[in-house]
């Protein structure tokens, strides 16, 4: 494949530390998996230490678009929005809850800010570079090895939308490009949301062999079932049969070979790279640590090294180690609790309640019981981080009376599309929804004038600061003005 870090010229900027990436995702307030691809690609660039640091933000999940930045430990800072198209997601809503300065259509060479001290670039999505046209063919490679232009077809699957097209345009782009070069006998854009739709295929195919990649960031409902049932899919490989004599029914027998989604292929790392390689005013020194996250840590460590109780955890110094666990696990022996031992393999034990449902909101009093990490002092910080994001930076600037608050109504008018609705909230509905969602989490709303004088670095376990009113919130706040909270199967998170 072409897209490779190897092409990254010896000496660039992406030898030097001192960088963080950013990986922005979707996420859900239900669907744990939503983020996991995000958490993949993430992992695998850490791996090979091209940068420094690289974090992840989510708009439905922590830490959140808002929050993200305040996490990056570096002055210099490339965020890479991992969608496969372009859209109201990456030209409206990630730009507007980052605070970039800019709606609509990014340029190729991105966008380049500095807000709070740091330097931001931001790209395009990863899944509009051109060598994501490779994945591609790479995909339907993988599904049928000795795919040729004689007898084979290739449909590539976009999701489609109405609401901005230029999401299908890249899944036109790539049909095009793939046409070009003559690898199949036909191939064709096709859509499950708009014109022309995929469950027409067989009206527009005459291959007797067909592959169909789905052009989607990531496995999840629409690749799993969506797209199988619509299409009568049996797994990986489906013959239809063609017409028997005096049916009438479409023509010729066909053989449907379904491969995985582009997003989910390990090159799409490669092209992260390139693109912050690209990356509008990329820098060939890289920054400095960011003065504000290093004092929050270090005064978390300072205290760690004590001993601290924070929210739910416990965190005790152990042998030059660190041992975190469950505060009502304490004094439990450690033989009867699961021991963790990475920062991902904490993540992932405590991302469900132990009735298995998501927590896309940390710091809601749901955390599982039954497990204790033993942490390095080097991943301590991410352990942390990953178990509740971005309250060390918010708890630290609130302690230090530094931390501006967000008050409903600027959050409301910044919302948008469905969201939009939440405007028209009053705040006798605010509160009542507040008292209930935000009831069962251990943070208290600054933003709606709530007063913390003290937090969890002056002693006081449960004193977490929110900033801002939370996605989930937001969400709940739509449902609730829309007269559908409660309903079952109403809410659209």
């Amino acid at each position: 494949m072409s897209p490779s870090p190897t092409s990254v010229p010896a000496g660039h900027a992406y030898t030097v530390v001192m960088r963080s990436l950013v990986l922005v995702g979707h996420g859900s307030h239900l669907n744990p998996e939503s983020a996991a691809a995000v958490y993949r690609y993430a992992e695998l660039l850490r791996s090979r230490g091209l940068f420094d640091e690289v974090v992840e933000g989510y708009w439905k999940e922590e830490p959140s678009l808002r929050q993200v930045l305040r996490t990056c430990r570096y002055t210099d800072v490339t965020i890479i929005p991992m969608f496969i198209s372009e859209g109201y997601f990456t030209e409206t809503v990630i730009p507007r809850e980052m605070g970039l300065g800019h709606q609509g259509p990014v340029p190729r060479e991105g966008v380049a800010r500095t807000l709070g001290g740091r330097t931001v670039r931001y790209t395009l999505p990863y899944g509009v570079h051109p060598a994501m046209t490779d994945v591609i063919l790479e995909r339907a490679r993988e599904v049928l090895p000795d795919a040729d232009g004689e007898d084979t077809a290739l449909i590539i699957i976009g999701h489609g939308t109405t609401r901005n097209e230029n999401s299908n345009k890249i899944v036109h782009q790539n049909a095009a490009l793939l046409r070009e070069r003559g690898v199949f006998s036909e191939v064709h854009a096709l859509f499950l949301d708009e014109e022309p739709k995929v469950t027409g295929w067989r009206e527009k195919v005459r291959a007797s062999r067909v592959v169909m990649v789905p052009f989607f960031a990531s496995e999840g409902w629409h690749t799993l079932e969506t797209i199988p049932e619509d299409l009568g899919l049996e797994g990986t490989v489906t013959v239809f049969p063609g017409p028997e004599d005096g049916q009438d029914a479409p023509g010729l027998e066909q053989t449907v070979y379904y491969g995985k989604p582009v997003g989910t292929h390990p090159a799409v790392a490669d092209v992260i790279v390139q693109l912050a390689e690209e990356a509008r005013g990329a820098s060939v020194t890289g920054g400095d640590r960011a003065q504000d996250h290093r004092a929050a840590w270090d005064a978390l460590t300072a205290l760690a090294d004590q001993g601290l109780r924070m929210g739910e955890i416990l965190i005790r110094p152990q042998g030059g180690l660190y041992e975190l666990r469950h505060a009502l696990d304490e004094g439990r022996s450690s033989e009867t609790l699961v021991t963790l031992v990475t920062p991902e393999g904490l993540r992932d034990h405590t991302r469900l309640t132990e009735a298995g449902e998501h927590r896309p909101v940390h710091t809601l009093r749901n955390l599982r019981r039954g497990w204790r990490a033993v942490m390095n002092a080097s991943d301590l910080q991410r352990a942390v981080h990953l178990l509740y994001p971005a309250v060390v930076e918010e708890g630290y600037a609130c302690h230090t009376h530094a931390l501006r608050s967000t008050p409903w109504p600027t959050t409301a008018r910044r919302q948008t599309g469905i969201y939009a609705k939440v405007q028209k909230a009053t705040p006798e509905q605010v509160e009542h929804v507040a008292q209930d969602v935000c009831g069962g989490c251990l943070k208290t709303r600054v933003w709606a004038g709530h007063r913390l004088p003290q937090t969890f670095f002056s002693g006081v376990p449960g004193a977490i600061p929110c900033a801002e009113a939370c996605t989930f919130l937001v969400a709940e706040i739509r449902e609730e003005v829309a007269g559908k909270r409660g309903q079952s199967g109403g809410h659209s998170h």
